[in-house]
């Protein structure tokens, strides 16, 4: 992917917590955002926080939060079973 200089990258990300559910959601920082829903810094998601700890499995860059969240859109609605593959190897137009 090429982005121009000083242009942010957005990341879908796909979380999976302690009790074995999936959460999905969007940033432009990952490890702060990742720090974030454990608990090592304040923020995160009221969903995660009862399921920690979670960990990191797939993320996809985008070149802009529109097209981000617009993915996780897609994501959310995919069912659990496709989740992970379709960050991992979904439509590259996506993003």
């Amino acid at each position: 992917m090429v982005v121009s200089a000083g242009a942010s990258v957005w990341h879908v990300y796909l979380l999976e917590c302690a009790d074995g559910t999936l959460y999905c959601g969007v940033t432009n920082n990952l490890a702060k955002r990742v720090q974030q829903h454990n608990g090592v810094i304040p923020g995160g998601a009221r969903y995660t926080k009862g399921r920690r700890p979670v960990r990191m499995l797939t993320s996809r860059a985008c070149t802009c939060r529109r097209s981000a969240l617009l993915l996780e859109r897609v994501v959310k609605a995919s069912p659990r079973a496709a989740k992970r593959d379709f960050l991992q190897n979904g439509d590259s137009r996506a993003c």
